[in-house]
């Protein structure tokens, strides 16, 4: 079953909910995620359907960068509990500002059964409110707060990780998405 449908790169039009540059607060509707994703070649976008796929809970996790011991961890961390995930028909995205080529590099890699998008341009950063100045080596730059978001089957935001400590974080997020399945 796939959940990606083709559309235009330009048309990031505010389709994520009414959180603008502050980010997207608990219980506000995320109905359509449009960005690329290492699966499609690069040259069309694609268009995560977060309001229409049969109720089941979508897994955003936004990490800064492929490659790194950090992201690895987090993003290996999810393919373990992958299984899982999908046995409760959670569907898990990772994001981050990396080039389609290097999730398609990260991806294969790391075997990842799950869709990474690359979000060069910020759109879905800025969206969910992770761009933040961090203290690299003693030098301030911008970049990607590690954070973790569940939006259930009807489309709502209804849990977010900011900061988050890598280990066991995986195992975390797959108890919130149990919890979904028994209410």
């Amino acid at each position: 079953m796939s959940i990606w449908r083709p559309r235009s790169s330009d048309d990031l039009d505010g389709d994520f909910g009414p959180g603008g540059k502050s980010g997207l607060r608990c219980h506000e509707r995320v109905l359509n995620l449009s960005n690329h994703g290492a699966n499609h070649g690069g040259s069309k976008s694609s268009r995560l359907q977060c309001d229409r796929h049969g109720r089941h809970p979508v897994i955003l996790y936004f990490y800064p960068k492929d490659n790194t011991p950090g992201c690895t961890v987090e993003g290996a961390q999810f393919r373990d509990l992958h299984k899982q995930f999908a046995k409760l028909g959670a569907v898990v995205v990772g994001i981050s500002r990396d080039s389609l080529k290097s999730h398609e590099n990260f991806k294969t890699k790391m075997a990842f059964p799950f869709e990474l998008l690359s979000d060069a341009d910020e759109a879905l950063c800025g969206k969910f409110g992770v761009m933040k100045m961090k203290n690299m080596y003693g030098k301030k730059v911008r970049g990607i707060e590690r954070s973790t978001f569940v939006i259930d089957g009807t489309g709502k935001l209804v849990k977010e990780w900011r900061g988050v400590k890598v280990p066991g974080h995986g195992q975390e997020v797959l108890d919130f998405v149990k919890t979904l399945n028994a209410a």
